[in-house]
Parts: C-alpha cells; sequence; structure tokens
C-alpha cells in the first residue's frame, strides 16, 4: 500500500495576501526613508526623482528594458484614472 504525503502549499489567495503584505512593508519602509530625508532638508521633487529612478533601474535590471517600457507606457492612463492621487474622493 502506497500512502501519499501531501505538502502544505500556499493557495493562490494565500499568495496574493503575502505579497499584497510585503509590497505594504516595503512602501512604510519607504515612507520613514522619504520622511527622514524630509526632515534633513532634502528637496521632495530631488527625492521623488531619486526614488523614481531607483525604482525603475531595478525594474529594468530583473525584467530588462522592453518589458518596462510596457510598464511605464501605461502611467499616463493611470495617473489620469487618479490612482495616484491620494487625496482623491471617490464617489
Amino acid at each position: 500500500m502506497t500512502t501519499r504525503t501531501t505538502f502544505p502549499f500556499p493557495t493562490e489567495s494565500a499568495a496574493i495576501e503575502a505579497e499584497q503584505e510585503e509590497r505594504q512593508i516595503a512602501l512604510e519602509y519607504l515612507a520613514e526613508a522619504w520622511n527622514s530625508a524630509d526632515t534633513d532638508g532634502v528637496d521632495t521633487e530631488a527625492l521623488a526623482h531619486a526614488a523614481l529612478f531607483a525604482a525603475i533601474a531595478t525594474l529594468v535590471r530583473d525584467y530588462g528594458e522592453e518589458a518596462v517600457a510596457k510598464l511605464i507606457g501605461n502611467i499616463p492612463d493611470r495617473i489620469s484614472n487618479g490612482e495616484y492621487t491620494l487625496d482623491r474622493v471617490l464617489q
């Protein structure tokens, strides 16, 4: 008689939840660094440019120029749709 061992693999929803949690933690780290630099007098526009450069360079390293160009190409529509507006009112 053969017994079958099953391993506890995360479900798809658990994997998505874990990814969202990790992104939230990353955002909290970035907010802390941003606030520290702002407190030290670093211009917020300079911070924004540096953050964008670091993010895009990391994505290019990990996914390649073409894939990132496609991703970045979608950003204008997302901005227009309010996805990056922090104080927008949803009705």
